[in-house]
Order: structure tokens, then sequence, then C-alpha cells
């Protein structure tokens, strides 16, 4: 039997590797595929949205006192919904900022960062807030799974926004809703910025620690498929990096949800107010 638990145990965290990859891409692309559609929809989106983050908060809840593999893919599978939820809020308009509109001409230093913050400050305050749930749901338990996906969402992508404002060659501009076009006055195309070595540094010393955690020898099945999932979600934040830097066709990951696009979202009406 040891040959087979052993193989078991080595084909956890490819497994949980594939997973984890899916559920990036796909839900990546849904959040995408809803926000080009018309903007008369938006509110039925959210609302969609908003029940999926009621049961992610549930799942979290659930599967910190639940050490196994599937309480492991529970977990990460929770903290993507609730995650979700934040872009799905922000990206269709609901919770950005109280600045609206573009930096004005001529604007430098730390008062072009003080309006590119204020795009974003009701929308950092829900990630902080969503964050401090997922905690506190997974302090001192079991399996923490949800918190770890949860803080690595976070921490990379407010490493990816800074990164854009600093100054990077791939701004990917097609990922932008036309409703927000207003932010791509506080992004910078430049070479290359000093924060970027230390955010691609990071991030690969934090997917080899997973990576090493997920094989090594002892490694019960929990902690196998959870250290596969964080390395993979470390992973992928690593390769969007390097996304900003190197020029690749982005955008043909998730060619599929972007037509949506290309429809009626301009259609009907003009642009109305949300929120």
């Amino acid at each position: 039997m040891l040959p087979e638990t052993t193989a078991a145990s080595e084909q956890g965290p490819v497994l949980a590797a594939l997973y984890a990859l899916f559920v990036w891409w796909f839900s990546t692309g849904i959040v995408l595929y809803l926000d080009g559609l018309p903007r008369r929809t938006f509110r039925w989106s959210l609302l969609g949205a908003s029940a999926g983050a009621v049961l992610a908060v549930w799942a979290i809840a659930w599967s910190s006192t639940v050490p196994t593999v599937a309480g492991a893919y529970v977990a990460f599978t929770g903290a993507v919904l609730l995650w979700g939820w934040n872009e799905t809020a922000f990206l269709m308009g609901f919770v950005t900022g109280p600045r609206k509109q573009a930096c004005p001409e001529g604007c430098r230093g730390l008062r072009h960062f003080g309006h590119a913050a204020a795009t974003l400050l009701y929308h950092e305050a829900c990630l902080a807030a969503s964050g401090a749930v997922v905690l506190a749901l997974s302090w001192g338990a079991p399996n923490a799974v949800g918190a770890w996906t949860f803080g690595i969402l976070w921490l990379m992508r407010l490493s990816t926004k800074l990164n854009v404002f600093l100054g990077v060659p791939n701004l990917t501009r097609e990922f932008l809703p036309e409703h927000l076009g207003y932010l791509e006055r506080y992004f910078t195309r430049k070479p290359m910025n000093l924060l970027f070595p230390l955010s691609v540094t990071g991030a690969t010393l934090l997917t080899a620690h997973f990576v090493l955690g997920a094989f090594a020898s002892g490694a019960g099945r929990f902690e196998g498929v959870a250290a596969g999932v964080l390395a993979t979600l470390s992973a992928l934040a690593l390769l969007e990096h390097w996304f900003l830097v190197l020029p690749l066709p982005v955008a043909r990951l998730w060619s599929w949800s972007l037509r949506s696009r290309t429809g009626d979202q301009r259609a009907g009406a003009a642009p109305t107010r949300l929120g």
C-alpha cells in the first residue's frame, strides 16, 4: 500500500495545480465577459456575484475546520469567489473611489499618486475588509488555505497596480472597460521601474516555498494539495508580472470573454452613473 499512498500524495499537488490554473483562467474570463455586456446588465451581474460572495464566506468558514483534500479545494474556491465579487464590483464601476476623472495634465509626484489612490480608495477598502473577514474565519484554524489564497491575490494585485503606475512596457489596456477609461491616465509606459525586480523576486521565492512544501517528504495529502494550489496561484501571479514586460499576446488567453466588448456594451443609452 505504501507505493500507492506515495503516488497519490505526489499526484495531489499536480491535480491541485491543474484545478487552480483552470479556476484562475475561467473565473477571470467570466468577470471580463460580464463586464463587456451592456451596462443595464451590471446590477444583475453584481447581484449574482454577491450571492456567490455569501456562499464563499460560508465555504471559507466551513472549510477552515476541515483539514482535508476537499477542505483545501473548498477554501481555495471560496477565496477566489470572494475575490471575484470585489473585481466585479470594481470593473463594473460600483466600487471604485471618490475620484472618477483623469489626472490633469502636468500632474506629477505625490499629487499624482494621491489622485491615483483616490480612484481606487473604496475598492481597496473593500479588499481590506474582505481580507479581514477571511483572516478572522481562518485565524488559528487547521485549514488556512482560504486566507493564504486571498492574501496572495491581494498582495500580488497590489504589486501589479503599483508597477503599472510606476511604469512598465505593456499596460494591457485591452482589459480596461470604457467606463473606467480615465484610469489609463494613471498608467505609465516605461521600460522598467525599480519595484519590478523586487516584485518578481518575491513572487519567485513564494512560489518556490510552496512547491517545496507540496513535494516535501512527510507531507500528507491535505498539505500537498494546499501547497499545490497556493504554488500555482503564486506562479500565475509571477506570470502576470512578466506579462507586463514581455511582448506576449496576453489577451488571446481570454479572447472568448473579450468578444462581449464588441457587442452592444456601447449600444442603447449613453453610459449612466453607477453606484
